[in-house]
């Protein structure tokens, strides 16, 4: 697996860990590394609808720290350059999002097979969240996304 490093804010550069992830067939899977910049539980219409569920739990990361490194040719993806989902085209896992001009990842936390450091810290949309559905953590909520 390829290896990763980040620089701190304080001008050190670290490897962070490496986490694994893979779609639910496994033909799919990719190494990304652990240095999160956010996570968040996103209850948007487009997260609700690509992951079947009621929010999609999304960890944000540059898209240079994310690699696949087995089975690329079962990708499959929905959208444009600067943003689409990426899907194994065999079971249909939405394995991660590209965002923010194509320079960012949203990594749909589920398809983790290692536990991240960072855990979500916030809930984005619920102005459009599901009827059906009530939150009941103690985590902000945001009626679209947040300032800043």
């Amino acid at each position: 697996m390829a290896r990763f490093s980040v620089t701190t804010r304080d001008g050190a550069i670290v490897e962070p860990p490496l986490l694994r992830g893979s779609c639910l067939c496994g033909a799919v899977q990719y190494a990304v590394a652990d240095a999160f910049e956010y996570a968040l539980n996103c209850h948007c219409s487009q997260c609700r609808r690509s992951t079947g569920s009621a929010f999609k739990p999304l960890a944000g990361i540059a898209r240079s720290a994310l690699e696949i490194v087995h089975g690329g040719d079962a990708i499959m993806t929905y959208g444009g350059d600067e943003g689409h989902d990426v899907h194994c085209r065999l079971c249909g896992s939405l394995l991660f999002s590209v965002v923010r001009q194509g320079e960012y990842v949203h990594v749909a936390m589920g398809t983790l097979r290692d536990e991240p450091a960072i855990r979500p810290s916030m809930h984005i949309f619920v102005g459009s969240k599901a009827a059906w559905y009530e939150i009941a953590d103690d985590l902000p909520q945001h009626a679209g996304l947040p300032e800043g």
